[in-house]
């Protein structure tokens, strides 16, 4: 099956062509580009199908990263991923940025569990914790750095994401305990590998906010109506 992920979660607008038959990756394309997905992201999945050699008519399924992340960068890419395959009429699937995170930590981990951490600002946490073969031992939430610390405590994980070195060195926890700490989200890869292991016949994909956006209306404010 010839998977095309897509991942705007956070500053990196990604797609890529994945043969999850050979487990080839046959293009790819990422952008480092911070905001502007919406503009971008039409011609990052172009890119990525013609580094392939395809086109849209190759695709057989779409994986889409659904946060937690960006609001609008993760609203762009759900939006996207089920557009196209309404058009495309294929099936698709949403994957977490921390079980994303997770998977791709998985041959560091040596079988102890991974407790996936973004740093959500405002002292807060995206955090889920993962056990060998994704099983979810604590689904994603927004926790604060007490709570955080808790979560590390449990099991002994491998503590990644972009918050990983924030909570380790709050637990007291040596660099061992972390990984891939300057990440907010995975490889677009791993996206398309973590869909495939997943699979496509669960519901269409759905942002995972966790919180309201940041962006929000002036209170008492309004424009004055035209004639007024």
């Amino acid at each position: 099956m010839k998977i095309l992920a897509i991942d705007t979660a956070a500053e990196w607008c990604a797609a890529c062509l994945f043969d999850d038959g050979s487990g080839g990756l046959l293009g790819l394309e990422a952008r480092d580009i911070g905001k502007g997905h919406a503009e971008a992201l039409m011609g990052v999945i172009g890119a990525a199908l013609e580094r392939a050699g395809a086109s849209y008519r190759d695709v057989e399924a779409i994986a889409v990263s659904v946060g937690p992340g960006s609001f609008t960068g993760v609203r762009i890419g759900v939006a996207t991923a089920r557009g196209l395959s309404l058009a495309l009429k294929v099936p698709a699937a949403g994957v977490t940025t921390l079980a994303a995170l997770a998977f791709e930590a998985e041959p560091l981990a040596n079988g102890r569990p991974v407790l996936a951490v973004l740093d959500a600002r405002r002292d807060e946490f995206y955090a889920a914790l993962y056990g060998p073969g994704g099983a979810v031992h604590a689904a994603p939430a927004i926790l604060d750095l007490n709570a955080a610390v808790a979560m590390a405590g449990l099991m002994k994980p491998l503590i990644v994401g972009s918050g990983a070195r924030l909570v380790a060195e709050a637990a007291g926890l040596d660099g061992n305990a972390t990984a891939l700490a300057d990440l907010r989200t995975a490889a677009i890869e791993t996206v398309a590998r973590l869909a495939a292991r997943q699979g496509f016949a669960g519901e269409k994909p759905r942002p995972l906010y966790l919180r309201g956006p940041d962006a929000r209306p002036q209170d008492g404010f309004a424009l004055p109506r035209s004639g007024a």
